[in-house]
């Protein structure tokens, strides 16, 4: 029997019920899985609880949702996910691992798309190098960090985008860690809008982030 890791999985949503189930059974168990939902339309909540999540109602942002989702959980460690993203094997025992030694420290993962296209795999090396050399991973990465570590650098913020870089901007390069595990996300948005268009979109949202345009302005341009 697989032992149960003993953390809360957060995952906000919005009209994610053809992806949740599989970013849930993917976890394994797990003593919490908070399911923060926006308002979805879709069947998100129903199909949450028949996952075995727990399910909150909370104000539509990813910031705002993470943020009811961790007020309503208990566990030290918190796993930040979002609804398209799915954990691969391995990945229990490389956040294990981390959990037991590094406290002061914040995980995230090798991002992986689930598009077979090359530009999948230019984009995969893109990111790698961006957590490399910048220490800059997105949220569709998750992102691993012990409760008190997100006290001590303010909590989460209720943004309704960019939560994710805020978040890693405040912890810094020196508590951010690479695991050797993999977080499988779905290329919808890339095969949709066009693999350089959403790219350039992304990191057109970043550069008006850093300008210090405000987040609920950026949301509109990032679709």
């Amino acid at each position: 029997m697989t032992q149960k890791i003993c953390l809360a999985a957060i995952i906000p949503t919005l009209n994610a019920a053809s992806t949740l189930p599989t970013a849930i059974a993917a976890l394994g168990p797990v003593a919490e899985i908070m399911v923060a939902d926006g308002g979805s339309t879709d069947g998100t909540p129903a199909v949450a609880v028949a996952c075995g999540a727990t399910v909150i109602v909370a104000p539509r942002g990813r910031g705002s949702q993470i943020a009811a989702g961790i007020a309503a959980t208990t566990s030290p460690w918190l796993l930040l996910l979002h609804a398209d993203t799915h954990l691969q094997p391995g990945w229990r025992e490389a956040a294990a691992a981390h959990m037991d030694v590094q406290p002061g420290k914040a995980a995230h993962f090798r991002l992986a798309l689930d598009s077979d296209d090359p530009q999948a795999r230019r984009l995969e090396r893109m990111v790698a190098w961006r957590c490399r050399v910048l220490g800059l991973p997105y949220g569709d990465q998750g992102l691993l960090i012990h409760r008190d570590l997100l006290a001590t650098v303010g909590g989460m913020r209720p943004l309704p985008l960019m939560e994710d870089v805020d978040l890693v901007a405040r912890l810094g390069r020196r508590r951010l860690v690479g695991l050797d595990a993999i977080a499988l996300t779905s290329a919808d948005k890339w095969q949709r809008d066009g693999w350089y268009r959403r790219s350039a979109r992304n990191l057109c949202c970043l550069a008006l982030w850093a300008a210090g345009v405000p987040p609920r302005w950026i949301v509109r341009l990032y679709g």
